[in-house]
């Protein structure tokens, strides 16, 4: 009961517009009082937990991020898979699909690739026939791929909390990250169809006319190309660890946008560090109390307390793992998906695991239910930011997203549940678990 009664303080802050970092401490404070804890205790444990070279690769990443936003990557890349599928029915929807999964595939968060990927797209969208309020549900589930493409901060964080490898979390989310990637670009072919103008395929002499333009895009996105090569394949070719990986990232975005694309300013190189550390302090901040927490939860048995509730009350497997992921995506809906991760897995975590549940395959499982959540109503902050890059209401998208989270986006949250291969496979192959 304590525990819900703290829970449900952390929603209530959030939901009244306390910042989200404070609404952790509340809950926090709010746990302590009713356990009777001693915190002086509790906050050397938060901080040594803390003390972890894994976290390290946090600010390097969402700094390659913002890097990213200013050096001129994230338009080179659209320009580049644009000069490819821009011209076929649908080209452009798909075109930011594959964009927010590259620019996953480098900084590994959602906000970034909504403000990057749909302050360049979406005007163009809008004149190719598709409306602002679909163009903005598909960037708002599309840049949810940052969470599923490695590198991800939400990996990174479910590693940190549930104690497991970096490295086997990211290989767990490829899987579904493809399915979905697959999945929406079907989705956008056939509801382009039905709301959209139609935009015929180029001719044979437009093809050749076009050539040019596709190879200088190509030549010009090259650089930016570079990056998750040398990221994804550092990392699963042994020669670096994640957290190098970041750092290698980070001096990679600043040296192609700086000196390759001579796109970012001194200045905006700067911006780039201060709006990282204020991202960075954020969620650290949040990581810190939401280990307060699950240590308090741990003192007094919380976790398995959860367990044992779940395996008397379902008693078949298949129950409980579809009221798992029920209870991820309702959490989704009400709070982002940092909190998702940091508090509510470590809860679940034991559960799973007393059902067969690899903690690598629970990792891809709480991705897939984080993209639902974070595009739902009443606080989808995703949705909410990418409604507002679209210059539209968010009721006027709602619908869209909700069409794209049942037709793709819950089907692929479901195989990956049912399937424990899909997500298992890749880390076996790679020698990450056994």
């Amino acid at each position: 009961m304590e525990a819900l009664i703290g829970i449900g303080v952390l929603v209530i802050l959030m939901v009244a517009g306390i910042p989200v970092a404070f609404s952790f401490a509340g809950m926090t404070l709010v746990l302590g009082f009713l356990y009777d804890v001693n915190f002086n205790s509790l906050m050397l444990t938060g901080f040594r937990s803390m003390n972890s070279v894994v976290l390290m690769a946090l600010p390097l990443f969402i700094l390659t991020g913002y890097l990213m936003q200013s050096g001129g990557l994230a338009e080179r890349l659209i320009e580049f898979i644009e000069s490819l599928i821009g011209r076929i029915r649908g080209g452009l929807g798909m075109s930011m699909i594959l964009a927010a999964a590259l620019f996953g595939a480098i900084s590994g968060t959602a906000s970034a690739a909504v403000a990057s990927i749909g302050s360049i797209m979406i005007k163009p969208m809008a004149e190719r026939g598709y409306s602002r309020a679909y163009a903005s549900a598909l960037l708002g589930i599309s840049s949810l791929l940052g969470i599923l493409i490695p590198p991800s901060i939400t990996m990174i964080l479910f590693a940190a909390v549930t104690r497991q490898s970096v490295a086997a979390c990211f290989a767990a989310t490829i899987g579904p990250g493809i399915l979905l990637i697959i999945g929406l670009c079907i989705a956008n072919y056939f509801m382009f169809r039905r709301q959209g103008k139609l935009v015929l395929p180029d001719s044979g002499a437009a093809l050749l006319k076009k050539r040019p333009a596709m190879g200088r895009s190509t030549r010009r996105a090259l650089p930016a190309m570079s990056l998750p090569v040398i990221i994804l394949g550092g990392i699963y070719g042994g020669v670096f660890t994640p957290t190098e990986a970041a750092a290698v990232s980070a001096v990679a975005a600043f040296i192609i946008g700086f000196f390759i694309y001579r796109d970012m300013a001194p200045k905006a190189v700067f911006q780039s560090v201060i709006d990282a550390a204020e991202t960075t302090g954020v969620i650290l901040i949040i990581l810190l109390f939401s280990l307060v927490v699950g240590r308090i939860f741990s003192m007094e048995r919380v976790p398995q307390q959860i367990t044992e509730f779940m395996l008397d009350t379902f008693k078949d497997p298949v129950w409980i793992l579809l009221v798992v992921n029920l209870f991820l995506i309702l959490a989704g809906m009400i709070v982002d998906d940092l909190s998702v991760t940091v508090i509510i897995s470590p809860l679940l975590l034991p559960v799973m695991q007393a059902n067969g549940v690899h903690p690598v395959h629970f990792a891809a499982i709480v991705g897939t239910s984080v993209v639902i959540g974070a595009n739902s109503p009443p606080t989808a902050p995703i949705l909410y930011m990418a409604c507002r890059i679209g210059e539209c209401e968010i009721h006027e998208a709602v619908g869209t997203a909700v069409r794209l989270m049942s037709l793709v986006a819950l089907p692929v949250a479901l195989i990956t549940t049912y399937f424990p291969e899909l997500s298992l496979f890749i880390p076996r192959l790679l020698g990450f678990i056994q």
